[in-house]
């Protein structure tokens, strides 16, 4: 007998959005009724490329990757959606398919919000869409960031940021264990490395007692040591 996913409050999940937590009930309870739970299981395709895109999505657990594959056969991760994150909102306003495609890197929860409750929302109150304009401004922001990684810092650098910016998620004191929960392959990919270079790096920060790698895991004894390292 299979489990069932569990169940989630849709309109008390919204309202802790930073987009949504500005809402008035009556106008969660309209979004709420325009939006739908997804579950997906590890592996499980959400969306191609190409696919039309009818709304965003949001995580509530789980991680989802979104990437391209190119005409070789070559899958490059784009990015690693976490728990509280949203995607899809550039090609729901729009009005275009999708140019990446969505895939659960583990059993997951997500949210799909229809793209006619948020227009709707939109025409009815203009703070609603400086919320949005402010997620969307982020998401560029980190855009330029990456670029900027990739063209100018050095693999090191790569993984050390992306370990660091994983610790900052789990808080708490030191030492951090960050997990490695996406999968190396992944991971490297959406740091524009090989699976090979991103072990050899992890190995090499590890020797440098820097980090302590046990399978997936990954242990943070000096996280101030760890960054002066990059």
């Amino acid at each position: 007998m299979s489990r069932r996913p569990p169940q989630i409050k849709t309109r008390a999940f919204l309202a802790n959005l930073p987009m949504f937590s500005a809402m008035s009930s009556e106008e969660l309870e309209r979004v709420a009724a325009a939006t739908v739970p997804i579950h997906a299981r590890k592996g499980q395709s959400l969306f191609q490329c190409g696919d039309p895109c009818t709304g965003f999505h949001v995580v509530v657990y789980g991680q989802v990757k979104l990437g391209f594959t190119s005409p070789q056969g070559v899958e490059k991760v784009v990015e690693i959606i976490r728990p509280g994150q949203s995607f899809g909102e550039a090609l729901m306003f729009l009005e275009q398919p999708y140019i990446v495609f969505a895939q659960a890197l583990s059993d997951a929860m997500l949210l799909h919000v229809a793209r006619h409750a948020v227009f709707e929302e939109l025409a009815r109150d203009p703070g609603f869409a400086r919320h949005m304009l402010s997620g969307l401004s982020r998401r560029l922001h980190d855009l330029v960031r990456d670029v900027e990684a990739y063209s100018l810092r050095s693999g090191q650098e790569r993984v050390i940021g992306y370990l660091l910016a994983d610790a900052a998620r789990v808080g708490g004191g030191e030492p951090v264990e960050v997990h490695l929960s996406a999968g190396k392959s992944v991971i490297a990919s959406r740091l524009n490395m090989t699976p090979e270079h991103f072990s050899r790096i992890l190995h090499e920060l590890s020797a440098a007692g820097l980090i302590e790698v046990n399978g997936p895991v990954v242990r943070i004894p000096d996280l101030a040591r760890l960054k002066r390292g990059a």
